[in-house]
């Protein structure tokens, strides 16, 4: 691939109407890319570690899914990802956000279990450092989390591989206390959920879609596919706002965010569940932003290359969304760049 930043311009539709723009920055080292990762930003470095792909056949020829414990470094943004250690084990579909030059990773699931795992990722002087941390009150995956100040919020998720029904569960954890331990919050009034996207904005922690499970009529669980948007303030509690307008789930979390409200970068809409291999036209390419000042959902133009079960890395003013999925079972390696436009 091309290194050389490519620069995309992308006019959202707000009050203003300023512009977000896009850039590529160099692809992750690996033919396939993963999904699932846990991501962030240390010492200006984007850290990138762990996720799962289908190596060799695709999930619809018999292929087996694989989970890895690698740590990818990018240094520079236009420097070249290196291979800089490994997980204690391989693992995906964790909680990752970034914390005072470190990435905070909490629970994640490899072929067999969900994991309770709590740990800090830092890149310094060269190398990774590994520092653990309070293990979460569950196993857990497939959950959301955001870092407001210095409480991370994790929220859902599933507490098994095999399991029919969706955490309904809200915990915080301060992590610039001297002891940090976990405390459990009222969950959300709405559905449990997995998949969902989390925010912080405004001093709050949001949480965005998602999908519950539900059963059906032979026993096994289905997915709905949700819509439904929440805030969560110490003080107030949740406070159900604006749904989107149509249901979204997997889209890369925790949202990007401007001065007056954050973004939901395409995800699943659930439309196209179902469909046989090669009939799948790709996840949504839509950018929907939450106004704060008008409770509504904005429409905006559309993505430049769509991804689902990807981590968001914040990287000083800009948001860092790292490989994913392209479509079921197909991961991509890219690595794109947003800097959101100005929505005073």
């Amino acid at each position: 691939m091309n290194r050389t930043a490519f620069m995309f311009a992308a006019i959202l539709l707000g009050s203003s109407g300023h512009a977000a723009e896009w850039r590529q920055l160099p692809s992750l080292p690996d033919r396939e890319g993963f999904a699932g990762m846990l991501a962030g930003v240390s010492h200006g470095a984007l850290v990138a570690a762990g996720g799962a792909n289908f190596p060799g056949k695709k999930p619809w020829e018999g292929g087996k899914k694989v989970w890895y414990d690698t740590i990818y470094v990018l240094d520079q943004p236009r420097g070249q990802w290196i291979a800089a250690g490994r997980l204690s084990h391989a693992i995906g579909y964790g909680v990752s956000v970034t914390h005072q030059n470190s990435v905070v990773c909490v629970g994640g699931s490899d072929a067999d279990r969900h994991y309770a795992d709590a740990f800090r990722l830092r890149w310094k002087e060269g190398r990774i450092d590994t520092q653990p941390l309070p293990s979460f009150p569950c196993p857990v995956a497939n959950a959301c989390g955001a870092v407001v100040g210095d409480t991370l919020y994790i929220a859902g998720g599933q507490a098994k591989p095999d399991a029919t029904e969706t955490l309904n569960t809200a915990y915080r954890i301060d992590l610039a206390a001297a002891m940090p331990a976990w405390q459990r919050i009222d969950g959300c009034p709405g559905a449990g959920r997995m998949l969902a996207v989390a925010a912080a904005f405004d001093g709050a922690f949001w949480i965005v879609g998602g999908v519950d499970l539900v059963p059906s009529g032979g026993g096994d669980a289905v997915r709905r596919y949700l819509a439904d948007a929440w805030r969560y303030d110490p003080d107030g509690g949740w406070k159900r706002v604006a749904d989107l307008p149509t249901p979204v789930a997997a889209a890369p979390s925790p949202a990007p965010t401007d001065a007056t409200g954050f973004y939901i970068l395409g995800g699943d809409d659930g439309s196209q569940v179902g469909l046989p291999p090669g009939r799948h036209r790709g996840f949504s390419n839509r950018v929907l932003r939450y106004d704060r000042r008008v409770d509504r959902w904005l429409e905006s133009v559309t993505l430049p290359a769509p991804r689902v079960t990807a981590p968001l890395a914040a990287r000083d003013e800009s948001f860092v969304i790292v490989s994913g999925e392209a479509r079921p079972g197909i991961r991509s390696p890219e690595v794109w760049g947003m800097t959101p436009g100005n929505q005073e």
